[in-house]
């Protein structure tokens, strides 16, 4: 985990899915869909992990209201 410039604190591709207790598929699905910002180098992804959990409460927030 880094603390890259603005204090923002990215992991890579694989942490981030660890996470979220999704594949490193899926985290690289929403990055390309523009769910999540891709930082880092061509080579080597990384993302914001306080970005990985509002979109992770976002989505406990959207099943609660949806529902069964």
């Amino acid at each position: 985990m880094s603390a890259a410039g603005g204090g923002r604190r990215t992991v890579p591709t694989e942490l981030a899915a660890l996470a979220l207790g999704v594949s490193p598929a899926t985290i690289r699905k929403w990055a390309s869909r523009g769910k999540i910002t891709r930082y880092g180098s061509p080579q080597r992804a990384a993302y914001d992990l306080d970005e990985l959990y509002d979109l992770a409460a976002m989505a406990v927030r959207a099943r609660r209201t949806t529902g069964p």
